[in-house]
């Protein structure tokens, strides 16, 4: 990647990068999912794979301060059971970088977003358990290895091909009927750790280097106010509006990549 473009970026253009960072840090302590849009304004702004190296880092940022606030929310059970799989679709994913171009990447992504989107709602539609505020119910615990599986390799997968994993992991979480502070502290826990494995296959891709990681420092300041409007309005969402926000934004999410 010749980073040496990330230094010809306008005004307007890290305007619109920090207003995606600020974006980001909401969707990791508010309604995740809703990064998508950070993820369509990156690829807008620089080169498409540039903008996955460059984003990376900025996530990281909002996920170290998920994890510092919903740290003690987390269902570590359920991590443990999608590891694997992940490790197995982020390998893919990276196999399929050296391959695929950016029109690809998008299309199977933003097929896969609108497919587990659908997937959600149809589930929804089904009497739910009386799962608690911070574990998914007794009949998600029953579901089985096998969709553990397949979100996990999917969620490895568009992770690392587009920074794009949000939106099929909170499609399993809600599946699996967690509530709304379970669902963040699990979810901030689960991107931490899959982030920060993602560096070194970034970095061996050429998508990361010194002259990203500057621009990363800047724009890292920005995920802070965003994470901290995210843990107020968090406050004042009720489980139903949440569950809807999460879908929404990954419906949008999906359309995005698919249309652009």
């Amino acid at each position: 990647m010749n980073t040496m473009t990330l230094w010809h970026i306008s005004g307007w253009g890290f305007a619109a990068l920090a207003s995606a960072a600020v974006l980001v840090g909401f969707s990791k302590t508010a309604v995740s999912g809703a990064n998508t849009v950070s993820l369509a304004i990156f690829a807008a702004v620089l080169p498409a794979r540039a903008s996955t190296g460059v984003l990376l880092p900025v996530l990281i940022a909002g996920d170290v301060l998920a994890v510092l606030t919903y740290r003690r929310h987390a269902h570590w059970p359920t991590l443990w059971r999608l590891f694997p799989a992940v490790a197995a679709g982020v390998v893919a994913g990276t196999l399929f970088l050296m391959w695929a171009g950016d029109g690809v990447v998008r299309t199977s992504i933003g097929a896969i977003l609108l497919l587990m989107a659908g997937v959600t709602l149809w589930r929804r539609r089904r009497p739910q358990g009386a799962g608690g505020p911070d574990e998914p119910d007794a009949a998600a615990g029953r579901a089985g290895r096998a969709k553990a599986r397949s979100y996990g390799v999917l969620g490895g997968f568009t992770t690392m091909v587009a920074n794009a994993g949000g939106p099929v992991m909170s499609m399993y979480l809600l599946s699996a009927g967690f509530q709304k502070l379970g669902f963040l502290g699990t979810s901030a826990f689960f991107f931490l750790i899959v982030n920060l494995s993602k560096v070194p296959f970034s970095a061996g891709l050429g998508l990361i280097d010194g002259r990203s990681l500057l621009l990363d420092a800047a724009l890292a300041v920005f995920v802070v106010p965003g994470a901290l409007i995210g843990k107020w309005a968090v406050n004042r969402i009720n489980q139903r509006l949440f569950e809807q926000l999460v879908i929404a934004a990954t419906i949008v999410g999906g359309l995005q990549l698919l249309l652009r």
